[in-house]
C-alpha cells in the first residue's frame, strides 16, 4: 500500500537500504593482512587464538572493547519525522 507520494514497497526499500549500509560499514572496519604480535595501544601480547580467529588483529581484546564502545552509529535518517520534513 502506497503512502502519500511513496511508491508501493517504499518502507521495505528503506529497510533494505539501511541494512545494506550497515553491512558496508561493518565490512569497511574489517582488518586484513597479518595480525600483530603485540597490541598497538597497550603493548600486551595478542593471544594466538585471537590472531588465528581474526586475521589483521592489531589490538588486544581489552583495548578493542574500549575502541568498540567509542564507535558511534552515524547514519542517514531515511524516515525522518514529520516535523523535520516540514522545515
Amino acid at each position: 500500500m502506497a503512502n502519500g507520494w511513496a511508491q508501493d514497497g517504499a518502507v521495505q526499500d528503506q529497510i533494505d537500504d539501511t541494512v545494506a549500509d550497515a553491512v558496508e560499514a561493518a565490512r569497511a572496519r574489517l582488518l586484513g593482512g597479518e595480525a600483530a604480535l603485540y597490541c598497538e595501544q597497550c603493548g600486551e601480547d595478542i593471544p594466538e587464538a585471537r590472531r588465528a580467529a581474526l586475521p589483521g588483529a592489531r589490538t588486544c581484546i581489552a583495548c578493542q572493547s574500549d575502541r568498540d564502545a567509542k564507535i558511534r552509529s552515524v547514519g542517514i535518517n531515511r524516515r525522518g519525522s514529520k516535523d523535520s520534513q516540514l522545515r
